[in-house]
């Protein structure tokens, strides 16, 4: 749903599991998330850029492609 990231984690070597241990969430629930199953709020979102690359924008990690 988010190409942005999972570009960035791909080149970060950063794995769904690794990333729901950083910000503290089940694989599950993160990938219910990330795939549109579950709402994503906006301090999710904050943690999720800050575990993969402080210096990328919201706008950039969370545009969504048709």
């Amino acid at each position: 749903m988010f190409p942005n990231l999972d570009a960035e984690m791909a080149r970060k070597k950063i794995t769904q599991m690794a990333l729901a241990k950083k910000i503290h969430k089940t694989p599950t629930t993160l990938s219910m998330k990330l795939n549109g199953k579950a709402t994503l709020t906006l301090p999710e979102c904050i943690e999720i850029r800050n575990a993969v690359g402080k210096d990328l924008s919201l706008d950039y990690l969370f545009e969504v492609k048709n």
